[in-house]
């Protein structure tokens, strides 16, 4: 048996297909005897036999015979059947084994309605031939057509249609759906042919009509392909377009939305009004990336050693975010709580979003959201509205190329309500797993998936965050740096970049370690590490300075000198008093920079019995104030019997800082007490705490801050709420052991270790 495969060409069964001589030899590697069998393998594409391989084949072909006639020259292979491809082998020296069986036709029509079919087919090719002068030449030929197929495979090499539509053609097993096939292409032939000539005439049948508007659409489809690819350049948007949504991979919804929005396009032209916002739509729809990327396996050591490099401490939050990587590696996917960073400015929240993108091997996105007021910013514009515009996530996305980007959403607490609606709202379902794999954008108008999106969400405080939203994260505290730990930062990481950035050589500036201390104590005060970096970059410059005008280096910054080089005065901290008098405490509060010490100063006057609070205390902070009098006329009854012949004035300095917050309550109730007895409490005591009217100690936030800003302001001992002691284990060990900490249940031991009432 000889094994031929053929590419794009029409077989059919019961037809003699015509080889020259040579070439058929050529083909089969031998001389052709005949009543030889031939087997016709269908290929999927146009490859040279030595790329062919088993799965290169369709799994029908066409069984046939050497008759043994020459006709003009040429060797007559007659067709038989139609078989199944059981199993194709290609040995090495690339010729073909096959097994094959019968594949039987479907007999759903008569012979006579097959003539029928045939002999409106003959009319209409005889009527397209007599219109030219070479017509009555293939007249003759064409009369001995006995069938579909072999009209069909005469003209198989002008029929405008692709390999796979003709290899449909050769599968059909009902004769009648054949038969239709075959007709369809046949007409859509002549239908062509008569496009092409001046002596077309127009059909009046609604079949005829209906095969000539498809032939125009593929002969338009054909050219303009090949215009497109002769001159590149000249591609015409809305070709471009077709081509994009095709490549695109998107859903089927947004595919249906693309289409119709190019349909406007082209019914519209280029001239009219919408064009410019249907063009931007349709380009931004076709870059976002649609597929879903194939979660790759991470090396958890690696991204270990990424985050170590890029971050010093934070031991933590290196852990839980080395949890969730762990998490994704084994499902492959997306997975786990949507992390919000907490902490003070400069902590490395946001910038710890580019080292874990750097650990998943992701791109990396980040989104502002302060000051955000418009639910359209992240829902995106409908496009009813001039300059509609995608909203902030989906404008991330298209930025970041790719469907699963690491994506920081900054500043969470900083949302804020208007009448444009609340985007804390719409955050909603962007952060909910449950919801965002179907997230609808109102300028897209159709679903994105943003399940495989890692978000990593950050604030300064969580309190300013609706609940709701709130509710769909796990927070993560990021705590205050100490001042060893600044230091540290200081020389492996703030020095050498800020050094890189201003092309600042080792040789040429020398900053003193004691320096470097002195830096952190005296001209920062923050709990992060922005100050810090802003000065090293400051002593950059200054050195920047002296090389480009070749003055003496290196510059050497000293702990004497350092005030020269940075032009600054030493920022004013805190410290404990030196004397102390009844009615000043020492409180410790909690600010978005970190934390401070506060002082509670109080005072009676000659008055009748009024409460005077200053110092701009917020609504909080003024309830503690009244719960403090309250509890301390309780407690001391005696004391302040005649408190009423006198007016009560609280005052907490620094009165252009608006402060708030109820773990002040403690401080002001030993602050009074303090008052009444007129015993002082000891300057290097500081106290945070919520207080009840019951004078229970309540539990308090912030607790590393604080203890931190006590050990900065000189403290030795500190009061706070017992239920806080669990908070003690994020507390770096270094504060621990320059404080005594004191957990307290009630005001009873707060009064008695303060020494304002006796045991």
């Amino acid at each position: 048996m000889i094994i031929i495969p053929v590419y794009n060409t029409l077989m059919l069964p019961d037809v003699d297909l015509y080889f020259k001589e040579d070439s058929f030899i050529q083909v089969a590697g031998k001389e052709p005897e005949a009543g030889e069998k031939v087997l016709f393998l269908i290929t999927k594409a146009n490859e040279e036999r030595d790329d062919m391989e088993e799965d290169s084949f369709y799994p029908i072909g066409i069984l046939a015979k050497v008759t043994g006639e020459r006709t003009n020259g040429s060797l007559v292979v007659h067709t038989d059947s139609r078989v199944n491809i059981d199993q194709v082998h290609v040995r090495e020296d690339h010729t073909i084994e096959a097994k094959y069986s019968n594949r039987p036709d479907v007999g759903d029509m008569s012979a006579a309605e097959q003539k029928e079919h045939l002999e409106k087919v003959k009319e209409a090719l005889l009527a397209y031939t007599s219109e030219h002068s070479w017509g009555e030449m293939v007249k003759t030929y064409m009369m001995q057509f006995s069938s579909m197929g072999e009209i069909a495979v005469a003209l198989s090499s002008r029929l405008g249609i692709t390999s796979m539509e003709k290899y449909d053609i050769i599968a059909e097993d009902s004769i009648a759906r054949r038969t239709d096939l075959m007709e369809k292409a046949i007409y859509e032939f002549v239908e062509v042919a008569k496009i092409g000539s001046e002596a077309a005439t127009s059909q009046e049948e609604d079949h005829q009509k209906i095969y000539r508007e498809q032939a125009i659409k593929k002969q338009m489809q054909y050219l303009q392909n090949e215009l497109d690819e002769l001159h590149p350049e000249t591609e015409t948007d809305v070709r471009r377009f077709e081509k994009k949504i095709e490549e695109s991979g998107m859903n089927e919804t947004a595919r249906k939305e693309a289409v119709k929005v190019l349909g406007r396009i082209k019914q519209e032209g280029n001239n009219s009004p919408e064009y410019g916002m249907l063009y931007d739509y349709l380009d931004f729809i076709t870059s976002l990336s649609w597929e879903a990327a194939e979660q790759e396996a991470i090396n958890l050591d690696e991204a270990q050693k990424i985050l170590d490099e890029d971050y010093f401490g934070l031991k933590k939050v290196k852990r839980r975010i080395l949890q969730q990587i762990a998490v994704m590696n084994l499902k492959r996917k997306q997975a786990g709580s949507i992390l919000l960073f907490v902490g003070a400015p400069g902590t490395g929240k946001t910038s710890i979003g580019q080292s874990i993108a750097r650990a998943l091997g992701r791109e990396y996105v980040r989104i502002s959201l302060g000051g955000v007021r418009d639910e359209a910013d992240i829902r995106g514009h409908r496009r009813t509205y001039i300059g509609a515009m995608p909203g902030r996530i989906m404008d991330g996305i298209h930025k970041s190329g790719v469907s699963n980007p690491v994506m920081v959403l900054d500043e969470v607490d900083k949302l804020a309500v208007s009448y444009n609606g609340d985007p804390a709202s719409a955050l909603l379902e962007v952060l909910d797993p449950e919801q965002n794999a179907t997230f609808t954008d109102h300028y897209m108008k159709v679903p994105y998936d943003l399940s495989n999106v890692v978000f990593i969400c950050t604030a300064n405080t969580a309190d300013t965050i609706p609940e709701p939203l709130l509710n769909r994260m796990e927070v993560i505290q990021f705590p205050g740096y100490t001042a060893s730990d600044k230091y540290r930062i200081a020389v492996d990481h703030l020095l050498p970049r800020a050094r890189e950035a201003m092309g600042i050589g080792e040789d040429a500036l020398v900053v003193a370690d004691e320096a470097i201390r002195k830096i952190i104590s005296d001209f920062t005060m923050e709990g992060g590490v922005r100050g810090l970096k802003k000065r090293m970059d400051t002593l950059c410059r200054e050195a920047a300075v002296r090389v480009v005008r070749a003055e003496e280096l290196p510059v050497t910054v000293t702990e004497d000198n350092v005030r020269e080089y940075l032009d600054a005065k030493p920022i004013r901290h805190d410290h404990i008093l030196e004397k102390k008098a009844p009615g000043i405490v020492t409180g410790l509060a909690w600010t978005a920079a970190g934390g401070e010490i506060l002082f509670i100063e109080t005072l009676l006057t000659k008055g009748s019995g009024k409460i005077i609070i200053t110092g701009q205390l917020g609504d909080v902070m003024k309830e503690s104030a009244q719960i403090a009098v309250s509890l301390v006329k309780s407690i001391f009854p005696e004391e302040t019997k005649e408190l009423e012949k006198y007016d009560l004035h609280v005052h907490v300095p620094e009165g252009a800082v608006p402060k708030d917050g109820p773990s002040a309550g403690i401080t002001l109730t030993t602050a009074l007490a303090s008052l009444v007895t007129g015993r002082c409490v000891s300057p290097d005591i500081a106290m945070t705490g919520e207080i009840s009217l019951r004078g229970v100690v309540m539990p308090i936030g912030g607790l590393p801050e604080k203890l931190m800003a006590a050990v900065r302001a000189g403290i030795s001992r500190v009061l706070i709420p017992a239920e806080n002691e669990d908070d003690l284990d994020d507390v770096p060990q270094e504060v621990k052991d320059r404080l005594e900490i004191i957990p307290v249940h009630d005001i009873s031991q707060v009064l008695q270790i303060t020494q304002v009432r006796d045991l």
